[in-house]
């Protein structure tokens, strides 16, 4: 069973729900975020197995699979009632899937111009808990958003995005600019070296200005990779960050006083490997506010 959404020249906000309270609070965030970017919403559940679809002749009872049809259907009628009463005036779209989740939202996340779940809370089962967002995070073809903190973080907060010194951080910085633009707020690009970085430390970009101090390097690096985005949004206000940690602590620090948290899924140092690393764990089970995953390729949908 196909799960496309139909092209149009407005991609929409796309929200996973489960039934689950913290489902509730991506749908209810989700709507405000549809309504900043004057876009479609479209609530989505799952209620096949990961490995295989319900679609599929040799599974089991019909009653069984219509009961679980239904449920989903249920699911995603609560999501938008939800989403209703944050903002009434959203366009709003339900789908249910016989497939798994993971494999519904790859699918779905092609056509969409953001994915948001759910907080993880361990091994419950359901479509956003649990393992389920690890994959989906890694494999999805739009920018993801988990949903975490009260209310879905602090809206007088600013933004805040995780600046590895790489190429591939762009992604990341471009959507920060944008979020704490569309919410008129300020963003604070939060970069991190420390002694056992040596891929940093010596890098090409560094070893050209003989002797300057580590942190004075990293500052001119941030400035770097901040100048044309900065030109781009002459409209946000930037607070530069530089210290030296890893960038987990300082992620989860600031994540205290954002409304958003902003990091790439690839690059050097502490924050290679996020998606399925220490970085990326560490912010969708303990940041205090919603955290978006760019990956590079899916930057600018």
């Amino acid at each position: 069973m196909a799960m496309k959404v139909a092209p149009t020249g407005n991609q929409p906000v796309l929200v996973a729900v489960d039934g689950s309270e913290s489902a509730l609070a991506a749908a209810r965030w989700a709507a405000r975020e549809a309504a900043r970017l004057h876009a479609p919403l479209l609530v989505v559940s799952a209620y096949g197995l990961e490995d295989a679809s319900f679609a599929a002749p040799l599974y089991p009872p019909t009653e069984w699979v219509d009961a679980q049809k239904e449920a989903a259907e249920r699911v995603v009628a609560t999501a938008v009632a939800a989403a209703k009463e944050i903002e009434p005036a959203v366009s709003a779209e339900t789908r249910v899937s016989p497939q798994g989740s993971v494999a519904a939202l790859r699918e779905l996340s092609g056509e969409a111009r953001l994915l948001v779940l759910g907080e993880p809370r361990g091994a419950v089962s359901g479509l956003i808990v649990g393992s389920t967002s690890i994959p989906v995070l890694a494999a999805a073809d739009c920018p993801v958003v988990v949903v975490r903190g009260r209310d879905g973080g602090r809206p007088e907060g600013p933004v805040v995005v995780g600046v590895d010194g790489s190429t591939n951080s762009e992604a990341a910085i471009a959507q920060a600019f944008a979020a704490a633009s569309v919410r008129q707020v300020p963003l604070v690009a939060v970069h991190t070296w420390h002694d056992g970085d040596t891929e940093v430390l010596f890098s090409r970009s560094r070893v050209e200005f003989d002797w300057e101090p580590v942190n004075d390097a990293e500052q001119r690096v941030l400035a770097e990779r901040l100048a044309g985005w900065r030109e781009q949004y002459p409209d946000v206000t930037v607070e530069q960050v530089v210290q030296q940690d890893k960038p987990r602590h300082r992620l989860l620090e600031w994540s205290a006083k954002a409304c958003l948290v902003v990091v790439g899924t690839r690059g050097r140092g502490g924050f290679a490997g996020l998606v399925l690393g220490s970085t990326s764990q560490a912010l969708a089970h303990h940041a205090d506010c919603p955290v978006l995953v760019v990956r590079p390729e899916t930057g600018n949908s």
